[in-house]
């Protein structure tokens, strides 16, 4: 359910495809649990990688996460599939963006993730990038999927 944001100056702009929510109350009922994760990695920047991707590792529904609608899955894959490359799974292989699983992104890839949004600059960039930078303080990030 991408939407048109509004900026400060009543001037309506860019489709969202990155929503934010202050409680889990909020996100319920915006689209209940149909949502892609961008979440913060906050384990320590020496864990093992096989202890980062494990499932038993990740707690879902985080209030600091970025969401995307399940809905706009296809349409986010079309701006963003070639972005966000190289994750690793929960196999510790890696390639293209899986949104039915784990996709582990470094401080390293992390970096390389803002290098092509800022060349890119696909819809709703903005938004990511600030929640990128906010992800050097971590140990990368996740992106969760349906």
């Amino acid at each position: 359910m991408a939407r048109a944001r509004e900026s400060e100056f009543g001037e309506v702009s860019l489709l969202m495809y990155f929503h934010t929510f202050n409680s889990q109350e909020e996100r319920r009922e915006f689209g209940g649990s149909y949502f892609i994760e961008v979440q913060y990695c906050k384990l320590a920047s020496c864990s093992k990688i096989k202890d980062i991707i494990d499932v038993d590792a990740i707690a879902h529904w985080k209030n600091d996460s970025l969401y995307i609608y399940g809905d706009d899955d296809n349409e986010f894959m079309s701006y963003y599939g070639e972005i966000f490359t190289d994750g690793i799974y929960n196999n510790e292989e890696s390639g293209v963006v899986d949104l039915c699983g784990i996709n582990y992104y470094s401080k390293e890839q992390t970096a390389l993730v803002m290098e092509r949004v800022k060349k890119a600059k696909p819809i709703d960039y903005q938004t990511l990038l600030k929640w990128l930078e906010e992800a050097g303080k971590y140990n990368g990030f996740y992106i969760l999927g349906l």
